[in-house]
């Protein structure tokens, strides 16, 4: 958790308005997060390259930052809603910090679809997410269509695969590893990696990635 203090000029009163607000990285803000980094980059036109150069970091942080694959840290985060032209209370409106007591039960119709990378049969649902003090827990189920296509790419952390349907080739640096349903694989995530769908039909898979903060 962490807290910022504003400072802001109201015209009317004409002084300074001092407040304080702490958004929290809890159940499902970081998808949150990464989703409305690209609305308003939608909104405004601007490309990854255009706000990556004005905050100073990589295109590619700002993909895997979008697309959940990694934890930015507060400096990064910052600098990001700062290239936006977006004051904070701004960006965190309407992103929902949802607290657990121990324990976390969702039901089946919940998971919502997740937006990744440009790719074709990808259909990621988020299970949960959930913070701790270094690292931070992603669940999601992925539906793999025959055919589906993307990119190799990459993730800030571990990533745990478990087959719940169906069988995969999946690409991993320069090998290539055979998985039928209830197998699972446990890789790090900074290999570039994809699974490949050569069945005629759907196939289904179970993920866990631990992502760790990036510093940059």
């Amino acid at each position: 958790m962490f807290h910022l203090i504003l400072i802001t000029w109201d015209s009317e009163m004409k002084s300074a308005v001092v407040s304080t607000y702490t958004p929290t990285m809890n159940d499902h803000v970081l998808s949150q997060i990464g989703k409305k980094i690209r609305t308003i980059r939608h909104t405004h036109s601007r490309t990854i390259q255009e706000i990556a150069d004005r905050a100073g970091v990589s295109k590619g942080l700002i993909s895997k930052i979008e697309n959940g694959r990694t934890v930015p840290s507060l400096p990064v985060l910052l600098g990001i809603i700062q290239a936006l032209d977006t004051e904070i209370p701004h960006f965190f409106e309407g992103i929902e910090y949802i607290q657990y007591d121990g324990f976390v039960h969702r039901s089946g119709n919940s998971y919502e679809i997740v937006d990744k990378e440009d790719s074709v049969g990808y259909t990621y649902r988020a299970v949960m997410e959930q913070s701790f003090s270094n690292f931070s827990v992603n669940i999601q189920i992925l539906d793999l269509e025959p055919d589906a296509q993307r990119d190799l790419v990459t993730t800030d952390g571990y990533t745990y695969l478990y087959m719940l349907k169906g069988k995969v080739i999946f690409e991993l640096g320069d090998k290539l590893v055979n998985l039928s349903e209830e197998d699972s694989l446990f890789f790090n995530g900074k290999i570039p990696h994809r699974p490949i769908n050569q069945m005629d039909q759907p196939v289904r898979i179970f993920i866990v990635c631990l992502l760790v903060p990036h510093m940059e």
